[in-house]
This record gives structure tokens, C-alpha cells and sequence, in this order.
């Protein structure tokens, strides 16, 4: 049995249409995609809203590989290995907190600069003449290979070389774009703690979902189409005004035509769009003072031209999401081959009415908690296709609706709102990164 870890065995769980069952469920495969994956690309790892004055810090992880993002004493963010480089021990144990100028290891009191650096060592003469100062032990805290902020939203990449920030992301941060100017000031500010909600199935799932746009109608019948039901019974009509959480939840039961008309956008290395015309998000009330603190920012023409855009889910490759016109973050983590950890984060929009981040935070407790109305229907679909898996019956999972033969994953596209184009980009992406530090011996054998 294979253990995936030369090219040609990774190469072979992808084909143009479908992609082997053990992509979900095979441990050797998540194993890979921590070393690998993880490591090429550029991932998600805070907002620098989070750590706003120096020293301030936030713990996290990038695939399996503890971090620390702190804010240094020139006001740049940096992103460390969570490790001492004496006995390993974890610097930060808390989530987020203040360090003050130096980080200080817990076990042997080894003191470090927020960027990392050695400051000092208890004894240090006992050091003297033994070469500490050559090793990459006696250097501090190590870095990772790159860091980027972008309109205040921090990735980084582990490995210390590859692909640069914009080739990675090219013309999909458009979306961050159009999340961030939704602010008449152009900032966010991440509002309280995420939700989380663990989830028992493999990470690649969600990712999925997130452009899957032919089963909210379906699995989402006995929640939102309960909810509209509800509404009609009550002797509303589709016209009618509706309360914010209908407003919400109603679209989730849109015909198949409507998803087909919105639109999917892709861009190359796993990037895409659902919502290119409309989406789920276009009809929500105005909020009252809001368009014109923008026209005040922006002029009326860019103002209307960024409210007009109103994408539904973003999808930055390998592991988060965003909601522009809603202004969220889910951030799928894996944990294991068949447990995923999900954050849903929620921003302020910076000088725009209070009553935004109110309706944000209704749509993040409505769809994405553990007590939600819709989150678990996906997560009952995901826990069933985790197990189904193991069935003998078949090996492979179709991601087939709408390809064509020959379809150019490296370029921009606009396609039909319910093509699996986006998922077949994402396994494009997949294989590209898993591969991208395999050794030429590797590779050949």
C-alpha cells in the first residue's frame, strides 16, 4: 500500500475529473499534506487587528506547525515557531496576551525579541567556547520563511523558499478588496473571539462545500426551508419586508436557477468565487447612514460600484473563506485525516454604522455555530461522506458536473453558478503544492 510520499503517488490521486477516496480518509496522506502542502503555500494566520500595540501576541497554527503572531517593536508583525530553541518547550500557552518587549521560555528562563532573536541566557558563561553561537539553537526563536500583510490580513508561508504572495494569489484578492473598502475608513477590526466547532471529517470537505452551490436546497430543507415555510404559513408573501434573520436565511432555499445565473469565478493555484452576478447576500436591507459615509469616502461612483459587488463565498486556497458583503472568516484547520477545526470570525467595519457588525454577528450564529440553524446540516453531509468512504463499493469521487476536456486550470474563468470547476481547481492546486518541494529522487522514483 502506498505511503504517498513520492510524486508519482501523490500525482496518482487526481485525475481530471475525480480524485481517490484517500484523499479524505488515508493518514499518510495528511501527514504529507502537513509537510508538504502547508509548507508551499501562503496560509492564513490572523489579522493585525488582533495584535494592535507592540508585543502584543496571537497563538495559532499553520497546518500542524504552532505559531505565534506578534506585533515587534517596530511595529511590524512577525509569525514564530511557538518552540524554544533550547528543550522545544512552548514559549505562548495562552491564545493572546501582552509579552511586553521579550517572549521568556517558562523552563530555563532563555528571554527572546518579539522578532525572535536571542536576548539572553541565564549563566550564559557556562555557553562560553562551546559554539552556541554558531547553531541555529543559538540564534532565538525561529521565523518562518515569509510573511505578507495584506490590508491588515497576515499569511504566511513556512517554507523558506517558493511562490511568492501575488503570483499565489493573483487577481483573487479582489475579494479582500472589496471586504476591506466596504469600510469607509479601509479597515477591519476582528470583533471578539471566533466561534468553533469541531468537526469530525476530513478539512478538504468544507473547502469544498464552500462552492458546492447544488446542495443548499437539499440539505438545507428541514432548517431554512422549515424557516420559510413558517414565514408563508404566517401569511407572508415573498415581497414582503423581512426581519434580518429571514433575510439571512431565505436565500439558502433559492432555486436551482438562481445558482446556476450568480456565477463561479476561479483563478489559478485553488482561488475562486461563487456569486459572480448575485448571490445570496444582495437583497439585505439598507442600513441607514451607511451609503453615505461611503460616497463621503469614496465618491458615489466607486461607492455604488463596491456595494454592487456582492460575492458569496471567496475561497483562498488550501483553508479559509470569506464573506465580502458580510464581512466573515472561517478558517478550516486540520487536525487529523478525519477531524477538522472550524473558526468563524467576524469583522467591524471601521467608521461604518454599528448596525452591520450586528448583522454579521447574526449570520455567524445563525449559520456557522455549533448551535446554529444550518451549520449542522453540512456537518451531518460531512460526517456521512467521512464514513461512507470506507465502503469498498468505489475508490473515487466524482467532481465531474460541468468539465470539459482539456479545461485550463491555470487560467481565469466564469462559468455556470453550479460547475465543480472550483473543486477541480482546488485538486489542481493540491497536486501542484504537495509536489512543489518533492525531491528529484522522489520525483523519479
Amino acid at each position: 500500500m502506498p505511503n504517498y510520499q513520492t510524486r508519482a503517488e501523490v500525482e496518482a490521486l487526481v485525475t481530471p475529473f475525480q480524485v481517490h477516496r484517500d484523499i479524505y480518509t488515508n493518514q499518510d496522506v495528511y501527514r504529507q499534506e502537513m509537510k508538504h502542502l502547508f509548507a508551499n503555500t501562503w496560509v492564513y494566520v490572523g489579522h493585525d487587528s488582533q495584535t494592535p500595540k507592540k508585543g502584543d501576541y496571537y497563538t495559532t497554527q499553520i497546518g500542524d506547525q504552532p505559531v505565534i503572531m506578534v506585533r515587534h517593536s517596530d511595529n511590524e508583525i512577525k509569525v514564530l515557531y511557538n518552540r524554544c530553541p533550547h528543550k522545544g518547550t512552548k514559549i505562548a500557552i495562552d491564545k493572546t496576551g501582552n509579552t511586553g518587549k521579550f517572549f521568556r521560555c517558562p523552563y530555563h528562563a532563555w528571554s527572546f525579541k518579539t522578532d525572535g532573536c536571542l536576548l539572553a541566557i541565564p549563566l550564559k558563561k557556562g555557553y562560553e567556547g562551546t559554539g552556541l553561537s554558531e547553531t541555529e539553537n543559538g540564534k532565538g526563536m525561529k521565523s518562518v520563511g515569509a510573511v505578507h500583510n495584506y490590508r491588515g490580513f497576515i499569511f504566511a508561508r513556512l517554507a523558506a523558499e517558493g511562490i511568492g504572495f501575488d503570483d499565489f494569489f493573483g487577481g483573487s484578492l479582489s475579494s479582500l478588496d472589496n471586504m476591506v473598502d466596504r469600510s469607509p475608513a479601509g479597515r477591519l477590526e476582528v470583533v471578539g473571539a471566533p466561534l468553533r466547532y469541531m468537526h469530525q471529517c476530513n478539512w478538504k470537505m468544507l473547502v469544498e462545500n464552500q462552492t458546492d452551490t447544488c446542495h443548499p436546497m437539499v440539505a438545507h430543507e428541514s432548517s431554512a426551508g422549515t424557516a420559510v415555510q413558517i414565514w408563508k404559513d404566517m401569511g407572508f408573501t415573498e415581497d414582503d419586508p423581512k426581519p434580518p434573520a429571514m433575510e439571512i436565511i431565505a436565500p439558502f432555499m433559492s432555486a436551482y436557477e438562481f445558482f446556476e445565473e450568480m456565477g463561479i469565478r476561479t483563478w489559478p493555484n485553488g482561488h475562486g468565487h461563487t456569486g459572480v452576478h448575485h448571490s445570496i447576500h444582495s437583497k439585505y436591507s439598507e442600513i441607514p447612514g451607511y451609503m453615505d459615509a461611503l460616497i463621503e469616502s469614496y465618491g458615489k461612483e466607486k461607492a455604488e460600484a463596491i456595494l454592487a459587488e456582492n460575492r458569496h463565498n471567496t475561497v483562498y486556497f488550501p483553508n479559509i473563506m470569506i464573506k465580502g458583503p458580510i464581512q466573515q472568516l472561517r478558517n478550516f484547520i486540520p487536525l487529523a485525516a478525519d477531524r477538522t477545526l472550524v473558526e468563524s470570525w467576524i469583522f467591524r467595519l471601521v467608521d461604518a454604522p454599528e448596525e452591520l457588525t450586528r448583522r454579521t454577528a447574526l449570520y455567524n450564529r445563525m449559520i456557522n455555530a455549533p448551535t446554529s440553524i444550518v451549520g449542522h446540516d453540512d456537518l451531518e453531509m460531512y460526517e456521512r461522506a467521512q464514513e461512507g468512504l470506507h465502503a469498498d463499493g468505489l475508490e473515487w469521487v466524482n467532481i465531474q458536473r460541468l468539465y470539459q476536456e482539456g479545461e485550463d486550470l491555470d487560467a481565469e474563468a466564469v462559468e455556470n453558478g453550479t460547475t465543480e470547476r472550483q473543486m477541480r481547481n482546488q485538486f489542481h492546486a493540491w497536486v501542484k503544492f504537495m509536489t512543489a518541494s518533492m525531491s528529484e529522487a522522489e520525483a523519479a522514483e
